[in-house]
């Protein structure tokens, strides 16, 4: 995983970046909780855009051009799913997840 991607999990799950940490077998549940909300959220700002990129207004074409420069390429969906695959493995064996970052 790239570390910026790795960073933005990071942040989405409140942990600390640039430092060891640890997702606990407890607290999986919670941050794939997290992690589909924040995808469902992405997901939904990317069809705004999409909606707004076929406006016949000007302004509205530019502005959306800009949310979606923003946004990047590679939708949040695409960034969590090994992450969250691999939660999901650790939480069938029983076993927290660490990181070195």
């Amino acid at each position: 995983m790239l570390k910026a991607t790795a960073e933005q999990l990071l942040k989405l799950l409140d942990k600390q970046v640039g430092e060891p940490g640890i997702v606990t077998v407890e607290q999986i549940p919670h941050a794939l909780d997290v992690l589909e909300r924040a995808v469902a959220e992405d997901d939904a700002k990317r069809k705004a855009i999409e909606i707004e990129m076929q406006s016949s207004a000007h302004e509205d074409v530019a502005k959306a051009a800009l949310a979606s420069a923003q946004l990047g390429s590679v939708s949040l969906r695409q960034r969590v799913v090994p992450f969250a695959d691999m939660l999901r493995r650790s939480a069938a064996e029983g076993k927290p997840v660490t990181w070195h970052l």
